[in-house]
């Protein structure tokens, strides 16, 4: 199992993102969290298998209706895993 660190920019914060991200990962099979950051940004923790984690970063990249992303940064990490996925 991997786990990936995402980073998202842009009205990401007030639009559901966690909410629809937590669903869609749910949807995935995918375990972590999602959580809005003090700059504005959106956090994301994801743990599953490669081809998943792929398909939630594509995800990431269009968010809900109401949101508008700018960039979504993604790097591997070494975190660990919790058993389900949720917002903080």
């Amino acid at each position: 199992m991997d786990c990936r660190l995402f980073r998202i920019h842009g009205k990401v914060q007030g639009v559901w993102f966690r909410e629809s991200t937590r669903r869609e990962a749910v949807r995935l099979g995918i375990s972590g969290y999602a959580r809005n950051m003090p700059d504005g940004t959106v956090e994301v923790l994801a743990c599953g298998g490669e081809e998943v984690l792929d398909r939630l970063g594509g995800w990431l990249k269009e968010g809900p209706p109401m949101a508008r992303v700018d960039q979504v940064e993604s790097e591997p990490t070494k975190a660990e895993c919790p058993d389900a996925f949720f917002t903080r």
